[in-house]
C-alpha cells in the first residue's frame, strides 16, 4: 500500500496494490503500521459507517461544528466523485476544494483531518461508501455548506438526481463561506484518466502551514 501526499497539507491518499486473477481480486483496506506511517494513530478510530446511494445522487458538503473529526474514506462499490474543502483557520490551504475519483478497482482511500468539509457524488448505479471516525457521530454537532457554493465552483460532473433536505435547504442560501475560492483541479472523466485521483507525488514530511485569520469560513466548523 503506497501513500501519497496531496497539495493540501494532512490530507493523504492511500493506494493499495490489489492481487488480481481470474477469481477477481483480494485487496488490503487497513494496514495499521502504513497508517502510523502516514502520522496518522490507527487506535483512533472509533466507528466505521456505510453509506449506499444511488447514481447521480449528491450528498455534502457536510462539516462537524467544534473539534471536528477526521475520516478514512474509501468506495467499496462503484464510482464516486470524493470532495474535500479545506476550511481549518489559519491553514495555508484554507479554502481550496481537491476533487478525486475513489472506485471498487483502484481502491483508493482518502484519509481527511479534522476541519475539513466533504461530500460526494455517485457516478454508477449503486455506490456503497465506506468510513471511518474518529469520534462517534453526534446529530447536533452536524454542520452543512451549500454544494452548489459560487465561490467554492465545485466541478460536480452531473446535475445531483436525489439530496436529502438538509442539503437541498442549503441551495441558493447563503453557505458562509463568502471569500472562499475553489482551486481544486476539477472532474475528470474516470474511463479517459482513471489512474490518476489526484496530482499524486511521493510521501514526504509536512511542512508547517502559514498562518491566516479565521474568517466566515472556518466560523462554520466552530461551535
Amino acid at each position: 500500500m503506497e501513500i501519497f501526499r496531496t497539495p493540501i497539507e494532512d490530507l493523504i491518499i492511500f493506494r493499495p496494490t490489489p492481487i488480481r486473477d481470474e477469481r477477481g481480486y483480494f485487496s488490503r483496506t487497513l494496514d495499521i503500521q502504513i497508517l502510523a506511517d502516514a502520522g496518522i494513530d490507527p487506535a483512533s478510530f472509533k466507528q466505521e459507517n456505510q453509506s449506499r446511494s444511488y447514481q447521480g445522487v449528491r450528498r455534502g458538503l457536510h462539516g462537524r461544528s467544534g473539534a471536528g473529526e477526521a475520516k478514512l474514506v474509501r468506495c467499496a462499490n462503484g464510482v464516486v466523485l470524493d470532495v474535500v474543502v479545506d476550511a481549518r483557520p489559519g491553514s495555508a490551504t484554507f479554502g481550496q476544494v481537491m476533487t478525486l475519483l475513489l472506485d471498487d478497482q483502484l481502491c483508493t482511500q482518502v484519509y481527511i483531518p479534522r476541519g475539513f468539509l466533504h461530500g460526494f457524488q455517485a457516478l454508477t448505479a449503486v455506490t456503497d461508501v465506506v468510513y471511518r471516525i474518529d469520534e462517534f457521530h453526534a446529530p447536533n454537532s452536524d454542520v452543512t455548506v451549500r454544494h452548489d457554493d459560487p465561490e467554492l465552483a465545485v466541478p460536480w460532473p452531473a446535475p445531483p438526481t436525489i439530496m436529502s433536505a438538509r442539503d437541498r435547504e442549503k441551495c441558493g442560501n447563503d453557505s458562509g463561506l463568502q471569500g472562499v475560492r475553489g482551486v481544486g483541479d476539477g472532474f475528470e472523466d474516470p474511463l479517459l484518466r482513471h489512474d490518476r485521483d489526484l496530482a499524486l507525488r511521493p510521501a514526504v514530511s509536512s511542512s508547517a502551514a502559514s498562518t491566516r485569520g479565521s474568517s466566515s469560513a472556518s466560523r462554520a466548523l466552530r461551535t
